[in-house]
C-alpha cells in the first residue's frame, strides 16, 4: 500500500485540519468532537443544513460546506459513519432557530445515527427534518444498507437544497426542495479497480486487469455484475440505460447530467463518457440544460465514475443555478 499518510489511525484527523487551514475563510474546524461549520454559522434566521457520513469520499462532504449548500458537514472514520455525538454539536452549532435539515445517504449507520442526533436535537428544542438520499438503480440492498444507496445525487440534493435555504425558504420547504430532487435523481456507477482503506491496508475487492464491475456502490460494495473490460461508449450505455428507464426519461425533458469520478479516473476520461451520455440523452429526445464533470463523491483512489441524471423544472434549475461558495463548488457568489 502507497498512500500519502503518516499513520493510518491518523487520517481523518489530519485530513480535517489540513483542509481547515486550507480553506480558513470558509469553514470553522471543531476537533472534539470532529465537525466542519461555515464560518459565519449560524447563520440568523436560515434554516440549517447538515450532512455527513464516512470520510474517504471527498469533497464530499467537508467540500460542500459553505454560503448556498451546507452549514455543517460531520465526517467519519473512513468509510464509517459519524457518531451521534459529533451529529448533535453540529446541529446545534448551525441552528438559528429556524430549524435543521439534515441531509443521510441511505446506509444504515448513517440512517440509525443522525436519527438518534435528530431526536436528542429535538429534546433540546430544535426542529429537525431528515432528507434520506436513495438515488441508486444499481441494487436495492447492499451490504450497508436496506433499500437504494444514496450516492452522486448527494451532491445535487445538497446544492439545491442549500439554495433553497439561502433564499430564506423555511424549515419544511427546505425539506420537501431536497425529498424533491431525489425523486427525480437516479445514479449508477462502475469500478474499474478497487480502493485501498487505510487501515486495511489491501484492495476492499479483487477485479482482474480485463474485468469491470457494473453497478458498485461508493465503499466498495459489489454491483449487479462483473463483465469483462469494454470501451467507454459501452460502459457508458451499459450506466445509463436503468438510469433513464427508472427515471422514464423521455421527449421533451430537461435534465442535469452529472459525470463523477470516483477519485482514480482522469478527467479527460469522464468527458469521453460525459460525450457519449449527452449523445444517448439526446437521442432519448431529452435535453442536457445543465451538467457537472468531476470528482465530486468519490471511493478514495478507485477507478471507475458514476452518472447521474436530475430530471429539471424551472424551479429546481434556478436554484441549481442560484450562487455557492465552498472549497469544491462555487459560481455566481
Amino acid at each position: 500500500m502507497k498512500k500519502l499518510i503518516n499513520d493510518p489511525r491518523s487520517v481523518v484527523t489530519e485530513s480535517v485540519q489540513g483542509f481547515g487551514q486550507a480553506h480558513a475563510d470558509l469553514v470553522t474546524i471543531n476537533e472534539d468532537p470532529t465537525y466542519i461549520t461555515r464560518k459565519d454559522a449560524p447563520v440568523s434566521g436560515k434554516v440549517g443544513l447538515v450532512s455527513g457520513g464516512g470520510s474517504g469520499h471527498e469533497p464530499l462532504h467537508a467540500g460542500y460546506v459553505g454560503f448556498g449548500m451546507l452549514d455543517a458537514a460531520v465526517p467519519g472514520a473512513v468509510f464509517t459513519s459519524p457518531t451521534p455525538d459529533q451529529i448533535l454539536p453540529a446541529t446545534l452549532a448551525v441552528n438559528s432557530g429556524a430549524g435543521v435539515v439534515h441531509i443521510v445517504k441511505n446506509y444504515t449507520g448513517d440512517v440509525l445515527n443522525f436519527e438518534t442526533a435528530a431526536e436528542l436535537a429535538e429534546a433540546e428544542g430544535v426542529s429537525v427534518r431528515t432528507v434520506l438520499v436513495n438515488d441508486d438503480v444499481a441494487v436495492e440492498d447492499s451490504l450497508y444498507t436496506a433499500g437504494r444507496r444514496g450516492v452522486g445525487g448527494t451532491v445535487l440534493v445538497e446544492k439545491i437544497a442549500g439554495a433553497a435555504a439561502e433564499r430564506g425558504d423555511d424549515l419544511d420547504a427546505v425539506a420537501a426542495i431536497g425529498e424533491r430532487v431525489n425523486a427525480n435523481v437516479r445514479t449508477m456507477g462502475v469500478a474499474l479497480s478497487a480502493c485501498t482503506v487505510p487501515h486495511a491496508g489491501s484492495p476492499s475487492f479483487d477485479l482482474a486487469d480485463d474485468e469491470i464491475e457494473i453497478g458498485i456502490g461508493i465503499h466498495g460494495e459489489p454491483g449487479r455484475h462483473r463483465i469483462p473490460l469494454e470501451n467507454a461508449d459501452g460502459i457508458t450505455d451499459r450506466l445509463l440505460e436503468p438510469v433513464l428507464a427508472d427515471l422514464k426519461i423521455g421527449s421533451g425533458d430537461k435534465v442535469l447530467l452529472f459525470v463523477n469520478g470516483m477519485g482514480g479516473t482522469p478527467l479527460s476520461e469522464l468527458y469521453i463518457v460525459y460525450r457519449r451520455a449527452a449523445q444517448v440523452l439526446a437521442d432519448n429526445g431529452a435535453t442536457v440544460e445543465r451538467s457537472l464533470v468531476g470528482n465530486y463523491i468519490t471511493a478514495l483512489e478507485m477507478q471507475g465514475c458514476s452518472i447521474s441524471v436530475l430530471r429539471l423544472d424551472d424551479e429546481l434549475t434556478g436554484l441549481w443555478d442560484a450562487p455557492v461558495h465552498t472549497a469544491a463548488l462555487r459560481w455566481g457568489a
